[in-house]
């Protein structure tokens, strides 16, 4: 009995000692610690006026059998990273840091999905404004194929997948980056639109560069978000123009890929869904009955980013984006921040 109780405490003493050892793999080089979640981040400027925050799980965390998956996100206008990311609302703390709450939505992301190691990445432009960033560098596709590259670079993991997501002037980032070539890459499965697809041009190509994309794997997806803003007023005047708004962009890009696939329609809630390919084409127009304005709305208080980033995946929980949030355990209390970002190698 002694004998076995011994074995027992030895077994014991090991199982802690690994699991210390395990917990103390060093950071990757050039990230810090986050204070609340087991996560590392390191800020980076990998192009001209371009600032980034990388947020990975600790090495530990990072499963080898897994696959890798980085997220690229694009700020919506007037918003910064840290404000994008979130974190909790105080007294006095500006309002746009508990709108979208990016972070948190991909942290309970992460928790649901055991197949992928997911590393979030989310970039600002100087000026807050990536359509206006584009109008600075007409050279802008072959400069955003450049900074998704250095921001790679930065992140020490095989092969990764790629999701490219948005919300609102963010989705200037993802029209500049389907300029960049006649094709998508092919690491690249999976395009997030929320509220951002203003700028779909039939004449840039860009409904026939989604649809060879998309009929050359079946695992590949084009997610659209929007909503009915044709007559929403704000201080007693519409927000968009006659032709503009993503209510019309969906329109628009629906009725280009109706030249070579067939829709189904369904509707449930305030949402009309329309899907091709077996759902690899999935827009989502919320039919706004009380015309409200819901551009932020949207995102963060109906879950969007989560939607956009699991449906038609093992970890979707089979239900259309709507209130309350679903995140709220995965919010930090404060912003992320450091002095000065890094420049990248």
């Amino acid at each position: 009995m002694r004998r076995y109780l011994l074995q027992i405490i030895i077994m014991s003493v090991i199982v802690v000692c690994s699991e210390n050892l395990f917990a103390a793999e060093p950071l990757w080089n050039g990230y810090v610690q986050s204070p609340w979640f087991d996560e590392q981040y390191q800020y980076l400027k990998p192009g001209p006026e371009v600032r980034a925050i990388i947020v990975a799980p600790r090495p530990e965390r990072i499963k080898p059998r897994r696959i890798n998956r980085v997220v690229l996100f694009t700020t919506p206008n007037g918003n910064t990273i840290e404000q994008t990311l979130g974190c909790e609302q105080k007294a006095g703390r500006d309002w746009h840091f508990d709108i979208q709450h990016i972070a948190a939505q991909h942290r309970q992301c992460q928790s649901l999905n055991e197949r992928e190691n997911l590393i979030l990445v989310c970039l600002e432009a100087k000026g807050l404004s990536w359509p206006g960033w584009r109008a600075r560098h007409p050279d802008n596709p072959q400069l955003i194929r450049d900074v998704i590259a250095a921001i790679l670079k930065q992140i020490p993991l095989k092969d990764p997948r790629l999701t490219l997501a948005c919300h609102s002037g963010g989705g200037s980032f993802l029209w500049g980056y389907l300029n960049g070539s006649d094709s998508i890459p092919p690491e690249v499965d999976r395009f997030v639109f929320l509220d951002a697809n203003y700028s779909f041009s039939t004449a840039d190509g860009h409904g026939k560069k989604f649809s060879d994309w998309l009929q050359s794997d079946k695992g590949r997806s084009l997610i659209v978000m929007a909503y009915d803003d044709r007559n929403v007023l704000f201080r007693g005047k519409k927000v968009v123009s006659p032709t503009g708004g993503t209510f019309r962009a969906t329109q628009r890009m629906r009725d280009e890929f109706e030249k070579t696939f067939t829709f189904k329609e369904s509707a449930a809630g305030d949402f009309k869904i329309a899907t091709a390919l077996e759902g690899s084409i999935r827009l989502l127009v919320h039919q706004n009955p009380q015309n409200q304005i819901l551009h932020t709305r949207l995102v963060g208080e109906m879950n969007g980013y989560l939607y956009g980033v699991t449906v038609d995946t093992p970890e979707a929980q089979d239900k259309l984006p709507g209130s309350p949030r679903s995140y709220t355990r995965w919010i930090q209390p404060e912003p992320f921040t450091m002095s000065e970002p890094e420049a990248s190698p």
